[in-house]
Order: structure tokens, then sequence, then C-alpha cells
């Protein structure tokens, strides 16, 4: 759609944004953190310690979110511009490396959901990254069109935006295809890694502009949705 239009309304934005985040809100719990918690404790043959373990992957997700927050140049709604570099980019751009941010723990958790071959898991959280890439990818190029940027070249941007995803989803098939404990370590990873850019990127991202209300219907529907599709295709 970015080829031709030149802007959405802002509301529109935010409230599809917020359907982004219902949905990565709810594959992280039906589709990461539960079946995480289901392998572990299969495991151990302890619930306890089934959930311990998935706690123990999402730290670590959030410990890398945070290193790639701290190292990336993006921006901030309340802090601004921050990462090494960010003084030589201009606020589209750091807008483009925050969704290919974004980008990168979807890409682990699709890796992982397929790592021992359980489609009931990969598949609904396949779909559910697939229909929330479509209003983060129109919002980089929507973004770039805005600053000047030509058409071809602000959809191509934010086609490659999307390519941390397939890199992603090889270091989660790496993670978590070997050893059996490596399975609910790594669904737990992905499931902090998604609920932390979520928290801290999304969705203050989409009350900025005064539109919470618009922006958590479209959360609301986004979870639904998420979880019909994991009842069904789960």
């Amino acid at each position: 759609p970015a080829l031709f239009i030149r802007d959405i309304p802002q509301k529109l934005s935010d409230c599809m944004l917020g359907f982004a985040a219902g949905m990565m809100l709810a594959a992280s719990a039906f589709s990461l953190l539960l079946p995480g918690i289901e392998a572990g404790t299969a495991f151990f043959d302890n619930g306890f310690l089934g959930g311990m373990i998935v706690i123990l992957g999402m730290a670590i997700g959030v410990a890398l979110m945070l290193g790639l927050d701290a190292f990336t140049p993006h921006e901030h709604l309340e802090t601004g511009p921050c990462g090494p570099g960010h003084d030589r980019c201009s606020r589209a751009w750091l807008f483009v490396f925050a969704i290919a941010l974004h980008n990168f723990p979807e890409g682990m958790a699709i890796g992982v959901g397929y790592a021992q071959g359980d489609l009931s898991v990969g598949v609904p959280l396949t779909t559910a990254i697939a229909l929330q890439d479509i209003p983060e990818g129109l919002a980089v190029a929507v973004t770039l069109r805005a600053a000047g940027f030509n058409a071809r070249l602000s959809v191509l941007v934010a086609a490659l935006t999307g390519l941390l995803e397939p890199i992603g989803a090889l270091l989660g098939v790496s993670l978590a295809g070997g050893l059996m404990i490596a399975y609910p370590i790594g669904l737990g990873l992905a499931g902090g890694a998604m609920l932390f850019v979520v928290s801290h990127e999304v969705i203050p991202d989409t009350h900025r502009n005064g539109h919470q209300t618009l922006a958590t219907i479209g959360l609301m529907l986004g979870f639904a949705l998420m979880m019909v599709l994991d009842t069904t295709l789960g």
C-alpha cells in the first residue's frame, strides 16, 4: 500500500500497531510460554521446575534485548535517540532501526517454535507474527515516504527490515534444536524478548499521540484474534 499512499491517519496507525502488540502478547503467552512450561514440566517431571526453567529463559531473553537496546541506534519516546551512532541518523532511520530490532526476537520465536518439529506451536506463532508484520512494515514505509524518500525505496527498506527475522529464526533453531532442556529455555527466551519489545517499545509508541483508547481496542482485538488462531491452528 505504501506504493500508492504517502501517509495514513495517526489514529489508524496507532490502532494497527496496538493490534500488532496484542498479537505479540497472545503469541508470547499461548505459543511460547505455556508450551515452554509444558515442555519443562515434562523434562523435569515437576511443574515448579518446569516454570522456573522458562523464567530462566525469559531472563536471558530480556538481557539479550537490553544489550541490543544499548548497542543499536534507535529512538525512544521519552529518552529520545539512543545507541551508538544515533547522532548520524535521521529520526526516520532511527524508527527503521527500532522496527528492525523488533523483528529479531520475532524470528527467534519462529525458529524455537519449529525446533522440535511441533506444528501446533510453530504454525499459529508464525501466522500471528506474519499478520502483525503487516502494520509494522507499513509504518516503516510510510515513515520513509513522509521523510521524502521515493515509494519504491521506502517499500524496499521496509522489506529489508524483515531480514532480521530469518537470522533470528536460525539462532532460535540452533538454541532449541539440540538438547531437550534447551527447548523450554528457548521458548522462554523468545517469549521474554517479545514481551520486552511490546512493553518497552510498541505500547508506549501507540500511546504517545493521545489515541491510547483506540490503541488499546486494537490490542484487545489482536489478542483475541491470536487466541482464536492458537485454538484453531494449535
